[in-house]
């Protein structure tokens, strides 16, 4: 198995089990993450989105499969089931991951899904008459930001 394959097995390991700080090792310094919520730059702010997430998500739970990594690149999907803490709501993601590594670490980490489907689970009708637009997109990202700086001010990170 490549190094780097064993690298993402090592994160996403550390995900299933919420061990936040083993998740942000994974990541270079100068690493970056994009999602549809998040568009982080830094290990140190990488690592403190992903303490909230493990921390809030008290019945988060996690699978992931099809790791395939090598030198240069690296994916995978993973599948998170939790409960959406603005409206109490299940969400199920599907998620596609890529990656590329530098230094034996993550570079870049860029999380795909279907935003509009999220949106439906976690938001109900609000999320299924405007997830597909750039309005409520841009609103979840605006929200997301604000609360990772909140969740930074009060632990000190």
């Amino acid at each position: 198995m490549h190094p780097h394959e064993e690298l993402l097995h090592r994160f996403y390991q550390s995900f299933q089990r919420r061990d936040h700080a083993a998740m942000a090792a994974c990541y270079h310094p100068e690493a970056t993450f994009d999602d549809a919520a998040f568009s982080l730059r830094g290990a140190a702010e990488i690592g403190a989105m992903w303490r909230m997430l493990c921390e809030r998500g008290k019945d988060l739970s996690l699978t992931y499969n099809h790791i395939r990594a090598d030198e240069g690149q690296g994916q995978a999907v993973w599948d998170a089931r939790y409960t959406f803490s603005q409206t109490k709501r299940r969400v199920h993601n599907h998620i596609n991951a890529s990656f590329t590594f530098r230094d034996g670490k993550i570079l870049t980490h860029h999380d795909q899904f279907n935003f509009w489907r999220w949106s439906r689970q976690a938001l109900g009708p609000v999320g299924w008459l405007l997830g597909w637009t750039p309005f409520l997109q841009s609103k979840v990202r605006a929200t997301a930001a604000q609360g990772l700086r909140q969740f930074q001010a009060l632990r000190g990170v």
